[in-house]
């Protein structure tokens, strides 16, 4: 295994993972990482529904998260109650989850160990920001980008722009996904779906991720299977949504589902998957989708082409998405592009190699 490290893990709102892809990340590298004999310490929110001071061996450290009643500023301060803490804790390794809330606070960055920063997407570009908010952002992404030790990147083109923009070096490491091979049609029941006679949204409910788009392409193909929309609708953007599709009874509004088997038999027994992210790098739940033999409609750009190539639908448009259901009467004749992504999760994204390729960095850097 090599030395133990005392890493610790901040950045995201807790795990076990009740919210998103950095979530998700977090909790899959602090358990592989302990797995691996490391002393992993993982940040939550104080109101994490989680409530536990150990999580399969990870230790969780509880911090005030005043975002709940601030808001979006209500981050900042989270950050700041983290990076604090972790001035006393005498960690090997920081590794930060980000940069958008936490670079502001770069100078207080513990000096004594090793500062490492996933550097996610082009946050700057997500349209639910003001322009000013975005300018904020773009500072930050450079203050991260200039002040981390090491720098990952979780796609080619995040670490090419890296290069190009601050002409830094970073470690390309994905996002990693399992491979699902336990289909349970049974579990359909609960939500009256039939196999492959429904398509699928799982996402952020932002504008970014094209949300809109895809509702108004399911629409107009004038098809009757429903399109099942998984995602907390609480937000502004949510509530305008449910609001004015609420009389389009093949519009689904699920909510948050965090219940793996059911997400996963719900993503393997969709007839198309629609994934609408169009900021960011490796998205977590596209490489789910990938593991669950989804047949994928993807949002045209760099990020998503670079991981599907020509193994999914690209759309740009609701006329696109129009198209490209009139074109799928059945998943069956994609078996090529189902067996193709499966592939790619086996080789490229899987989590064994990815926690491996983490503890390398981590290693590497306390020599």
């Amino acid at each position: 295994m090599g030395d133990q490290l005392k890493i610790g893990i901040l950045g995201t709102r807790g795990i076990p993972n009740r919210y998103g892809g950095f979530e998700q990340c977090a909790e899959y590298l602090a358990f592989g990482l302990t797995q691996k004999g490391h002393d992993v310490w993982v940040y939550n929110a104080h109101n994490h529904e989680y409530n536990e001071g150990n999580w399969k061996g990870v230790h969780i450290i509880y911090c005030n998260d005043p975002e709940y009643k601030l808001g979006t500023f209500g981050q900042f301060i989270y950050d700041y109650n983290c990076i604090k803490d972790a001035r006393k804790r005498n960690f090997d390794i920081l590794l930060h989850l980000g940069y958008t809330s936490n670079s502001i606070w770069r100078r207080i960055w513990p000096r004594g160990c090793r500062n490492i920063v996933n550097m996610d997407g082009l946050e700057w570009k997500r349209s639910k920001y003001s322009k000013y908010v975005q300018r904020f952002l773009k500072s930050a992404e450079k203050w991260a980008a200039t002040n981390a030790d090491v720098l990952i990147a979780d796609s080619i083109g995040i670490q090419q722009y890296l290069k190009d923009v601050y002409n830094k070096p970073s470690i390309y490491i994905p996002y990693g996904a399992d491979i699902f091979d336990a289909p349970n049609p049974n579990i359909l029941e609960k939500y009256t779906l039939l196999p492959f006679n429904f398509y699928l949204l799982i996402a952020r409910i932002e504008p970014e991720n094209n949300i809109e788009t895809i509702i108004k392409g399911v629409i107009n193909a004038r098809q009757d299977k429903p399109l099942i929309i998984i995602g907390k609708t609480n937000n502004t953007y949510g509530k305008y949504l449910n609001e004015k599709y609420a009389s389009f009874e093949q519009i689904q509004f699920l909510g948050g589902i965090y219940d793996v088997p059911v997400i996963n038999n719900l993503r393997y027994y969709s007839l198309l998957y629609f994934h609408g992210h169009s900021v960011g790098g490796t998205n977590p739940s596209l490489l789910e989708a990938m593991g669950c033999s989804a047949l994928i409609a993807a949002h045209n750009n760099t990020f998503n082409k670079s991981i599907l190539d020509g193994d999914a639908f690209y759309f740009s448009s609701a006329e696109d998405i129009v198209d490209i259901i009139n074109e799928v009467g059945s998943k069956n004749i994609y078996q090529n592009k189902l067996n193709n992504n499966l592939k790619k999760i086996l080789t490229s994204y899987n989590w064994e190699n990815i926690v491996s390729k983490y503890e390398q960095v981590f290693l590497n850097e306390v020599k």
